[in-house]
């Protein structure tokens, strides 16, 4: 199986988790071909010069040639890099496997936070992600909460191409 690791890349933060997500899922999934593009010094060597065409050549060809996208949800807003990989592969029709790691998620359930959302659209303590951006990664795939969940979807994905 290909995959594509689609994260923002310029911060220490996003370098880590990048590293750390590759690192689990080249573990527990045998053969898997990822791509993180953190690790192609050709066009993310940020001491070097690769422009906007030759950046969006490079991973539009790693995106066409990849059977499933793991993509980052993570920040105050989807990195806008992300966005686009989930836009372009969303037109492939193959399986995108979302995380979301965001605490906000927890207590859905609580009443107190859903009657203060009604009385107050700005006692939101929930998080939002792009509604059309969610859209395309539920047409084919899943959205994750953790490292865990987003390695066991893999493997999943993985398992039906055998």
């Amino acid at each position: 199986m290909k995959a594509y690791l689609a994260n923002g890349l310029f911060s220490l933060g996003d370098r880590f988790v990048n590293e750390q997500l590759a690192a689990a899922m080249r573990e527990a999934v045998p053969g898997i071909e990822l791509y993180v593009p953190q690790e192609n010094d050709a066009i993310n060597d940020k001491s070097a010069y690769a422009d906007s065409q030759a950046i969006a050549e490079a991973d539009l060809a790693m995106l066409q040639g990849s059977d499933l996208l793991i993509a980052v949800l993570d920040g105050v807003e989807i990195d806008s890099g992300v966005a686009a990989e989930i836009g372009a592969f969303a037109m492939l029709n193959r399986p995108i496997v979302g995380l979301l790691t965001d605490v906000r998620q927890q207590g859905r359930d609580n009443m107190q936070k859903i009657e203060a959302l009604v009385r107050d659209g700005l006692e939101n303590q929930f998080v939002y992600r792009n509604l059309f951006v969610v859209g395309l990664i539920k047409r084919t795939g899943i959205i994750t909460a953790s490292i865990e969940e987003a390695v066991e979807a893999v493997q999943h994905y993985s398992n039906r191409e055998e």
